[in-house]
């Protein structure tokens, strides 16, 4: 089904998602190829240059890996030199992986010879002007969905078309109409991606400020802004699915298809609060409980004497405060031990603003029988130096069809490859 939808919004039948009017003018040349693209015309791109994977960049960076510690059993290595890495997605097809940044390009990661290190690098789609296309995904029938800024753009088959500068592409929403252009900022502006068994796409909404203005709350929660939308294959039938989130750089879906969640919570409050959050949706219009709270129990002092919302969801765990935690996927692979199995990887980007730092590593969330969280424990650490010096931070997992974890890290640029050997 899904496929027949974007077979016919690549014919032009896409709608945008709003209905705020015209979008602002992009370069018009830019504009032009993506039009083109859209038509299945060649736009005369040339193929974007390689990114090296060999030299003192990739050596240096495997000398930092031999600092990170695992449990026992595992290893890791460089699977690819990716600069500004930041959101991942394995093609369900050949395990191509794409990959996001906060900038201006999205890449295309190859193992032609499947020996897990990766062969080739490049800009995926050169031709199109991103802008922040931090946001990827993949559908199980192959569709890639690049959320950017404010901008989601769909690829069809994009696994079989991405060796070529032109591809097939359409557009899920204008630029301009995913949020108002007056709330469009330099922060929080980071946009992630999932489809949902239900076909439709999911988008989690940074809302702008560490704490909203209170004359801002009812035009994010109409539009969602500081929650997760999610709209039809293509494009239509935009509804907000949930509200009260600060800053979700991660969502990912479980077995029993309900939506979780990371969370990042409020700054300026001291270095030991508010905790970040682990989060779990069960139903559309679920409000998470910000900017009452600003993590967990903790209440703003903005919101201090305001009543929250009685049906505020509480987290399902409290994660360690101000470490920035981002992306989240749960393991599905088999190549780890069992005691995985349905387990949650969370990766820590490492705090900013903290006396003392913490994160820069993949945290661990155990699920118990009932669906709650027993335990949330590091299971990679050592990008963070006991002087405070940050050696890379994680921003992203996903899981490789050989059932190894992947970890993007847009500092140090790259990407690493967690296996398992018995």
């Amino acid at each position: 089904m899904r496929s027949l939808i974007i077979a016919a919004l690549l014919a032009g039948v896409a709608a945008p998602a709003l209905g705020q009017g015209a979008a602002p003018a992009e370069t018009k040349a830019k504009t032009d190829d993506l039009q083109k693209l859209e038509g299945f015309h060649s736009t005369d791109t040339q193929p974007a240059p390689e990114i090296p994977q060999t030299g003192r960049r990739a050596d240096a960076i495997r000398k930092n890996l031999a600092k990170v510690k695992l449990p026992e059993g595992f290893k890791i290595d460089l699977y690819a030199v990716v600069p500004d890495a930041r959101s991942i997605a394995v093609g369900p097809n050949a395990g191509v992986l794409f990959v996001g940044t906060r900038k201006n390009k999205v890449y295309t990661v190859t193992d032609r010879d499947k020996d897990r290190v990766a062969d080739e690098v490049r800009a995926f789609a050169p031709g199109i002007d991103f802008k922040i296309p931090n946001g990827v995904c993949f559908s199980k029938d192959g569709v890639l969905t690049v959320v950017e800024q404010n901008r989601v753009l769909a690829f069809p088959a994009a696994e079989f078309f991405y060796e070529n500068p032109d591809v097939a592409a359409g557009v899920l929403v204008k630029q301009g109409e995913l949020i108002p252009t007056s709330e469009e900022s330099f922060n929080h502006t980071a946009r992630v991606c999932r489809v949902g068994a239900d076909g439709k796409t999911y988008i989690a909404l940074g809302q702008p400020y560490n704490v909203p203005p209170a004359e801002k709350l009812d035009l994010y929660r109409k539009v969602g802004i500081g929650g997760i939308i999610r709209m039809d294959a293509d494009g239509k039938n935009r509804e907000v699915y949930a509200t009260g989130i600060r800053n979700s750089v991660g969502i990912d879906f479980a077995a029993d298809k309900s939506l979780w969640f990371t969370d990042n919570q409020v700054d300026g409050m001291g270095d030991d609060k508010p905790p970040g959050e682990l989060n779990h949706a069960t139903k559309a219009g679920e409000t998470f409980g910000f900017p009452w709270f600003g993590g967990g129990a903790v209440r703003t002092v903005e919101y201090k004497d305001q009543t929250p919302p009685a049906d505020a969801v509480a987290p399902m765990a409290e994660l360690p405060p101000h470490a920035a935690d981002l992306g989240l996927t749960f393991y599905n692979g088999k190549q780890f031990p069992a005691a995985y199995k349905g387990g949650i990887f969370i990766a820590e980007h490492g705090s900013w603003n903290r006396t003392e730092p913490v994160g820069a590593r993949v945290m661990f969330a155990k699920l118990g029988a009932d669906g709650k969280v027993e335990s949330v424990k590091p299971f990679a650490e050592g990008w963070l130096t006991g002087d405070g010096e940050y050696l890379g931070r994680p921003v992203d997992v996903a899981v490789m069809l050989d059932g190894s974890l992947l970890v993007s890290d847009d500092s140090a640029g790259a990407i690493y490859r967690i296996s398992y050997e018995k």
